[in-house]
């Protein structure tokens, strides 16, 4: 039987090495990917370290795969070809069966099945993902560029399109790292009147170019809120940086009925007051990624648009340091295993 070779993890904090698996063939409903390009994703550290339940080792994480359909199993569904090329997010597939999934939500299915936690993900050369994961890739976005927006993308894309803010409204994106600088991006394309948020003066221009109208520095002397309500008010900030200290700090910046979209996890609570939120009727809530339909639906936008995430591509043989350089904070910004 043939071989493919794949980044595993043997133990919980171990590094990522590379060992030859036995090639399987899909069961029912499910197809195997040739993976041409996986992004290393923060949350991917949850599965590395065994902080979520279930996780079970050796470990092949990622869920920001690209690549080619390239065996089908038994009842998938007859639109998908072999040769089709797609992609696999955070959502990896639903069970359709809790109350979720039968309302049709399924990117909050009690059983998501999220690639490096329910299967092997895609720090690697192949990978076997239920049919339902799958969002065709454009012809426009290469692998390297389709893999980051599985997650990265469709988190930030559906996060503001599904927000209470139209176009011409002052949206705020906190923070232009790996999740932000793609926020910023999809902001400014949807006509919104866009603030970015960051650390340090020196990171104006960098911004703009991403296509802020506004930039506030979070070090500066002026607060934060201040600083967005001399703006006018922000009718949405979309907090893609994992602090929770500088997502508490954009409350007040907040008009009355505006609403704080979290995307960024962090595991300090907000300092929040209920009477910050009651009198102006402000909102806060998470956001979770999105299914494999949106995940086509931010591709095919950031395809309109030109749109693309900015990467550091480096081969699987690299995995342990691609993933080492994601989570010191050096990876500017999204780094990319490809395979040959």
């Amino acid at each position: 039987m043939s071989t493919y070779r794949v980044a595993q993890v043997a133990a919980s904090g171990g590094p990522l090495e590379i060992v030859e698996r036995e090639v399987q063939r899909p069961g029912p409903g499910h197809v195997r990917i040739a993976v041409e390009a996986c992004g290393v994703c923060h949350s991917d550290a949850a599965f590395v370290n065994a902080m979520l339940p279930g996780v079970r080792f050796p470990l092949v994480a990622g869920h920001e795969i690209a690549g080619r359909i390239e065996e089908l199993g038994e009842g998938t569904y007859s639109g998908w070809r072999v040769g089709d090329r797609v992609a696999v997010g955070w959502f990896g597939g639903s069970c359709g069966h809790c109350r979720p999934c039968r309302q049709g939500d399924f990117i909050v299915c009690e059983n998501l099945k999220v690639p490096g936690w329910a299967y092997d993900g895609g720090y690697a050369e192949k990978v076997v993902a239920p049919a339902d994961a799958l969002a065709r890739i454009p012809d426009a976005l290469p692998a390297t560029d389709a893999a980051p927006l599985g997650c990265a993308g469709v988190t930030t894309f559906n996060g503001l399109r599904r927000s209470s803010a139209r176009p011409g409204d002052l949206v705020v994106v906190l923070g232009i790292g790996g999740l932000g600088h793609l926020g910023v991006k999809y902001a400014a394309a949807m006509g919104f009147e866009t603030v970015a948020i960051a650390r340090g003066a020196d990171k104006a221009d960098f911004a703009r170019k991403l296509g802020a109208h506004h930039y506030i520095d979070s070090t500066a002397d002026t607060p934060v809120a201040d600083a967005l309500l001399s703006l006018g008010g922000a009718k949405v900030v979309l907090a893609t940086a994992a602090n929770s200290e500088a997502i508490t700090a954009t409350l007040e910046g907040l008009s009355p009925r505006g609403e704080l979209v979290v995307i960024g996890a962090a595991a300090e609570p907000l300092g929040i007051s209920p009477n910050q939120l009651l009198l102006s009727g402000k909102i806060i809530r998470g956001h979770p990624s999105g299914t494999a339909q949106d995940v086509q639906d931010t591709m095919a936008f950031s395809a309109l648009h030109g749109i693309r995430p900015m990467t550091e591509i480096v081969p699987l043989d690299q995995a342990d340091e691609a993933y080492r350089k994601m989570m010191s904070g050096a990876a500017r910004f999204r780094m990319v295993l490809t395979t040959p």
